[in-house]
């Protein structure tokens, strides 16, 4: 399990369109006042973490911080200045 909730760029719903279709990578709301954040954080305790579990997914206001909140840096594979591996 992860030591941080990890902010994602995707903006979070609390209700989904329901479908039959399977999706890869569902994609979110274009606009909300809320992120998605994903994981859980080293605070969690069974008593009051809401899903104990890696895919877990919550939602929280852009402006909040904490000490157990952070980001992953990534960048798209087709980009010409990815780094090496040596």
């Amino acid at each position: 399990m992860g030591n941080v909730w990890e902010w994602c760029a995707e903006w979070w719903a609390t209700a989904h369109p329901r479908t039959t279709v399977d999706r890869v990578n569902p994609t979110g709301p274009c606009h909300s006042t809320v992120r998605v954040m994903r994981g859980r954080s080293y605070l969690c305790h069974a008593c009051y973490c809401n899903r104990y579990r890696v895919a877990a997914r919550t939602g929280n206001s852009p402006d909040c911080t904490g000490g157990d909140t952070g980001f992953r840096r990534a960048w798209a594979l087709h980009t010409r200045c990815a780094p090496t591996v040596t």
